[in-house]
């Protein structure tokens, strides 16, 4: 475990890992000195020798005072790692985080990653703070005692030495059960805060339907799987600890026996077999104390495993070298991609888009519209094929050259919980108030800053709650034209608004698509219409391509699509026929 838990320790702080281990080692040597300097004293009082008596007791408290000053030092070590592996370990998890493929997310919620972040951190942690310490002395002392002891009574050192591998066993032993416990209480509590986080942003939905309090099902199973796999590890933990307890004291009187055989056989003084049973005791402490530490280095032993699993997991390699973004056009040369190995979304699709054009993606539900856009941003990596962006093709780009010409506006708009103006400058951090009101007034966020309270320093709530859908968009889309980047991925989400909110969206799009690069996943008859080049997808391929007159003419799916889209655009409710 302390290889693993030093692994994590961030470089800046790694320096300081050599110097706990060397303070950890004198303290406990310091320590076990202290206790076999017991002998010699003892021994000098009942001889009635005082002077003796005196200069060994001068070496005992130079040995305590070692152990002092040692565990003064390691305690401020200790804890300007912990301190130190807390941020660093963090921010080495949010940076992976971001590398990761966005399928990745797709397969593992919140709840866990939240838990993995906040809580197994916090494990590790005290582990360098405070468990490493404990360990590792509960180790060295009563191995510098028995080996000290080879020079006083080799019987009761080959005992000490012996009880190590019986001890190292039997807690071994009490680490599987719980390990497996563990896992199921880290499954259980990663899916109850799912579902807390859950019951705190979809209580419009659950009250709607009654799922709430006794009503919520999911959120009741998830506790009570939860209270289940704790009071099981509880169960399979204490049986542990209790044999490893026993075990140590039946060492102790193991030991206790053998002194008092020797003192009363002769071979040893009575004031030796006195010390030789305090030392004894002594021995035997350090690993009662490892018993009770058990709980904890076992819990950080499993944070660490995850922390670890987590960081292991393959990011998307990212090209080191700088390049020169060329014409803002987008190229997909023979591309087939599958979220899962063997099921291609899109297979073997050419296609190009012209440095200025638009080109409008269309097709059934599923035919793979949206994930062009997030190959075109490398969200993944095609299966075979290439994407090229500005010339070069996406892998060989460092991600911010890549992303430096791209400007994203899809479906699910998230907001930060933070204010309009911020979300909005999430698209040009550096960019002026000046700047941040002109994107605004592009994208008609004045007219929502008008009714929040502090304007554009108004907070929008987690998730832009505060705001509607469409104004959620708006700040979208001032956002890309803030960023104002040759080439725009726009995934259209219009559908769903009122009339009013689609009005303005759609005249913020078309502000934002002016003299640019375009690929729209399009829902909008008039967006389609005016494409300079319209696909048409089904089934991960393109079935149909060409102008809007050359695909009504070719009366094939596109012109199916078109007509249904027209007829579906003029229907209107009417009051029924009494």
């Amino acid at each position: 475990m302390i290889r693993k838990v030093l692994g994590l320790v961030p470089d800046e702080f790694a320096p300081l890992a050599p110097r706990l281990l060397a303070v950890i080692t004198a303290q406990a040597l310091c320590q076990a000195a202290a206790y076999l300097l017991l002998i010699p004293v003892l021994e000098a009082l009942f001889d009635d020798d005082l002077g003796r008596a005196g200069v060994w007791a001068l070496w005992m408290v130079a040995a305590v005072a070692g152990v002092a000053i040692f565990s003064y030092v390691q305690a401020s070590t200790g804890l300007r790692m912990a301190v130190g592996m807390q941020r660093g370990l963090q921010t080495r998890i949010g940076d992976h985080l971001n590398a990761l493929p966005l399928g990745w997310f797709e397969t593992h919620s919140a709840g866990p990653l939240s838990r993995l972040a906040v809580e197994n951190v916090r494990e590790i942690q005290g582990a360098v703070a405070y468990l490493i310490a404990k360990l590792l002395s509960s180790v060295l002392v009563p191995l510098a005692v028995a080996v000290g002891m080879l020079f006083i009574d080799w019987r009761i050192a080959l005992t000490m030495l012996l009880a190590a591998p019986v001890l190292f066993v039997v807690n071994n032993l009490a680490n599987l059960a719980y390990h497996r416990s563990d896992a199921r209480v880290h499954a259980a509590a990663a899916e109850a805060d799912t579902r807390v986080v859950e019951f705190a942003q979809a209580q419009p939905v659950l009250r709607a339907f009654g799922a709430v309090g006794a009503g919520n099902r999911a959120l009741e199973a998830a506790l009570h799987r939860q209270r289940s796999a704790a009071s099981r590890m509880l169960f399979a933990a204490v049986p542990g600890l209790i044999v490893f307890s026993l075990f140590v004291q039946a060492v102790f009187l193991v030991l206790a026996y053998i002194v008092v055989s020797r003192a009363t056989g002769g071979a040893i003084s009575a004031a030796a077999a006195i010390a030789l049973i305090a030392v004894s005791s002594r021995f035997i402490e350090p690993l009662n104390q490892a018993a009770l530490l058990g709980t904890g280095l076992r819990a950080a032993g499993a944070a660490i495993d995850r922390v670890t699993a987590l960081l292991d997991e393959p990011v998307l390699p990212e090209a080191t070298a700088a390049v020169t973004p060329g014409a803002p056009a987008v190229v997909f040369d023979n591309v087939t991609f599958g979220y899962r190995p063997g099921e291609p979304v899109v297979s073997e699709l050419t296609f190009s888009v012209p440095a200025g054009t638009t080109t409008a993606i269309v097709g059934p539900s599923g035919a793979g519209k949206t994930t062009l856009l997030r190959l075109a941003a490398r969200f993944y990596d095609t299966d075979s094929g290439r994407v090229l962006v500005g010339e070069h093709d996406v892998r060989d780009q460092p991600s911010v050259t890549l992303l430096d010409q791209l400007s994203l506006v899809f479906q699910n708009v998230y907001l930060f919980n933070r204010s309009v103006a911020e979300n909005i400058r999430i698209g040009k951090p550096e960019a002026t108030d000046a700047e941040v009101w002109q994107a605004a007034q592009a994208a008609r966020v004045d007219e929502i800053i008008e009714r929040l309270p502090d304007g554009l320093d108004s907070a929008v709530g987690e998730g832009g709650t505060a705001l509607s859908g469409g104004e959620r968009q708006r700040v979208s889309i001032a956002r890309a034209l803030l960023k104002d980047a040759p080439i725009v991925l726009l995934d259209e989400a219009t559908s769903a608004l009122d009339p009013h909110s689609e009005a303005v969206v759609v005249r913020g799009v078309h502000q934002l698509t002016r003299d640019k690069t375009v690929i729209v996943v399009a829902h909008r008859l008039a967006t389609i219409a005016h494409a300079d080049q319209i696909l048409f997808l089904d089934g991960g391929r393109i079935v149909e391509r060409g102008t809007h007159a050359e695909l009504l003419e070719l009366g094939g799916r596109y012109a199916d699509f078109w007509n249904e889209r027209s007829r579906a655009s003029g229907w209107r409710l009417e009051p029924a026929a009494v």
